[in-house]
């Protein structure tokens, strides 16, 4: 015969045993009421800037230690079609549209294409389990990550932009038009690169496919427009980067349509937010699988 001992000293209140439960609790393990008393609450998220710049800050660590050889390919790699194209375009639209594009195209190097590699890396080694069990928003950790590689894109994109215009003659007035170009362009490419990385199902696909979107970069941003055929032409058109290169072609002219500049750079600033919404939602996604 089981015997229901009296818990007057511990409740207080006369009469209520320790096997009854109180009016409106339901028992089921998990609700509120069934809780234990003594359970410690969960830490607080942290809030969104705090986070935000605690990754940045370490990602931006990581790339100053890993990524300076690679800066250093991009930067070459541009110079070098600079100086093979010198060849073929002798000046006008062509020649500052080949200058833009090379610009351009270290920071596609850095933020799209190795950051597609970086998180497939970090979602095939289990890294994303350990960003999951910390109190770091999916947006922080996306947006930080894509901050730090597209900051460390600046010193190759200034010293290509530097090149380009000494080398086909070009002014260099209105070159503080990177201090745009640069970030709006980083995060269009940086979240398209974040959402590659996360939504490939194979580290290999995921470095495949940010090869692939550095070699569009190549191909439709540092080739002239108008000696592109027009399906190529319309897939320019798609391509993120294509704003940021207009933009910073338009700033070689001698007196540029800063409207159409800034409608550029518009452009390129939403396609930066919808990207790096995309990789936000796919951080989520990968995080909890």
């Amino acid at each position: 015969m089981t015997s229901i001992v009296r818990a007057e000293a511990a409740s207080g209140q006369p009469g209520q045993s320790v096997g009854s439960l109180p009016s409106g609790s339901s028992g089921r393990d998990g609700s509120a009421d069934g809780r234990s008393a003594g359970a410690a609450a969960l830490a607080p998220r942290a809030r969104l800037f705090p986070s935000l710049a605690a990754v940045y800050r370490a990602q931006l660590s990581r790339a100053r230690v890993a990524r300076i050889p690679l800066l250093f390919v991009a930067t070459f790699q541009s110079i070098g079609i600079m100086v093979l194209m010198r060849g073929v375009v002798d000046g006008g639209s062509e020649a500052r549209a080949v200058v833009a594009g090379s610009t351009v195209l270290v920071v596609a190097f850095v933020a799209l294409n190795l950051l597609a590699q970086y998180f497939g890396q970090l979602r095939a080694g289990g890294g994303l389990d350990h960003y999951a069990t910390l109190p770091v928003r999916p947006a922080a950790v996306v947006l930080g990550a894509a901050g730090a590689y597209a900051s460390f894109t600046v010193p190759g994109t200034i010293v290509t932009a530097v090149a380009g215009s000494v080398l086909f003659g070009l002014p260099m007035t209105h070159l503080w038009v990177l201090v745009a170009v640069i970030p709006l362009s980083g995060a269009a490419l940086s979240g398209l690169g974040a959402a590659l990385g996360l939504l490939a199902p194979r580290q290999e696909l995921a470095t495949l496919l940010g090869q692939l979107g550095m070699s569009s970069a190549l191909l439709l941003g540092v080739l002239p427009a108008n000696r592109l055929p027009a399906p190529i032409g319309w897939a320019r058109d798609l391509l993120p980067s294509t704003y940021g290169v207009e933009a910073l072609s338009r700033s070689f002219d001698a007196h540029p349509d800063w409207a159409v500049v800034a409608l550029d750079l518009a452009v390129c600033a939403v396609v930066g937010v919808l990207s790096l919404a995309v990789a936000t939602w796919a951080y989520r996604r990968a995080a909890v699988r």
